[in-house]
């Protein structure tokens, strides 16, 4: 089946975070948005025919999901990953940012040492310092192009700091690192050896570009299922992040009871119902959409490539194994981070992430989200050359 990746799709009016806020967020008028992750692409049709269905029966009360659901998802994972989950294992949750505070409050307490790996997602740093932890950065070394982890300084820090939780970003939002099973394995033990709980955000793990695997935390070694919290969701995948439902997987028992418990001390209880709906259909008829996707999405990274080797030699792509980001390095143009933010938005005239909203180590990148139609990624182009 040919999907139309190209079609243009007008986001403006429809409460758009990335199209209709520009001026609440600062930024000039006339910017083209390449910011915040999700897609301009409409989700697939089996999902919009589904959504549509319950749409029209026209009652929204509460909900909650079958057997059905937990099949779909099963056997999503088991197919693309050879992760065999159990029903037992799973919470709904509303995100998965909403479930790495529920985890902070549930399985620490405040003064607890809390490990991160910068640059990264910045809603970490956000969710430990709003609840009274302390963040600990275990930064990644960039050398010649590439993102590599320094386990001496990884291990060191969580001796010294007694860290409690360690939240892996797995694929590595911004910097598009898939890891390798030896570097999983790698941390897993090291956080095992030394009693540390590990939160791995796999939100991206369907996004995987040509010669690299993901491998699904819990999957690597029986004893990792107890100490760790692995959490999933179609928001990315299938351009759902506005339907707020996400799959959290949490295998030990009393792991499972903390959450819940702090779940309950939230309010929280039943996701929305649309969103599972979306779910189930997106897992159970979604995959073929998807490969067309991640084939259309490697068109996209060869054209940024292509457009900066010809253009902006000295602004370099990091080559990312996966998900939809691109993260760009501009150190060689010799311009401080406020020199290179103002290049961007007003010079070019591009709403990119600025690089130190993931950590100090962001300075001097930018964050592109390349889920559109390469039309507009041209249109980028001209932005720039005009």
């Amino acid at each position: 089946m040919n999907y139309d990746f190209d079609q243009i799709i007008d986001r403006k009016g429809t409460n758009s975070l990335k199209y209709d806020f520009t001026a609440e967020r600062g930024k000039p008028q006339d910017i083209l948005p390449l910011w915040v992750a999700d897609m301009d692409f409409k989700t697939p049709s089996q999902v919009t025919d589904a959504l549509t269905k319950a749409v029209q029966h026209g009652i929204f009360g509460y909900s909650d999901s079958k057997q059905e659901y937990f099949d779909a998802v099963y056997q999503w994972f088991s197919k693309r990953f050879g992760w065999e989950i159990e029903p037992k294992w799973m919470v709904k949750t509303p995100g998965v940012v909403y479930t790495i505070a529920a985890a902070i409050r549930a399985f620490t307490k405040e003064g607890d040492a809390i490990l991160i790996q910068q640059p990264v997602y910045y809603p970490f740093s956000q969710t430990i310092k709003a609840n009274n932890r302390e963040l600990v950065n275990n930064s990644l070394l960039y050398k010649d192009g590439e993102y590599t982890i320094d386990f001496d300084d990884f291990e060191a820090k969580i001796v010294n700091h007694q860290v409690k939780m360690f939240i892996l970003c797995s694929p590595h939002n911004p910097v598009g690192r898939v890891w390798r099973e030896a570097e999983l394995i790698r941390l897993g033990d090291i956080c095992i050896k030394h009693g540390v709980l590990i939160l791995s955000d796999e939100i991206h793990c369907d996004f995987t570009y040509k010669g690299t695997k993901h491998f699904i935390f819990t999957s690597l070694k029986p004893e990792y299922k107890d100490h760790a919290v692995v959490c999933t969701a179609p928001s990315k995948t299938f351009n759902l992040a506005g339907l707020q439902l996400s799959n959290i997987f949490i295998a030990n028992r009393e792991l499972k009871k903390k959450f819940l418990e702090e779940m309950n001390r939230t309010g929280y209880s039943q996701v929305n119902g649309l969103g599972i709906v979306a779910c189930q259909a997106a897992y159970e008829s979604g995959e073929e959409w998807l490969e067309s996707l991640i084939e259309y999405l490697t068109g996209n990274l060869n054209y940024i490539r292509d457009f900066l080797a010809e253009n902006l030699p000295k602004v370099k792509l990091v080559e990312p194994q996966g998900t939809y980001l691109a993260w760009l390095d501009f150190h060689e143009l010799g311009l401080s981070n406020e020199e290179v933010e103002e290049l961007v938005v007003q010079k070019a005239k591009l709403w990119l992430d600025g690089g130190t909203m993931f950590g100090a180590e962001g300075e001097n990148f930018q964050r592109v989200n390349i889920a559109c139609p390469r039309e507009v990624l041209k249109k980028a182009q001209k932005y720039y050359l005009y």
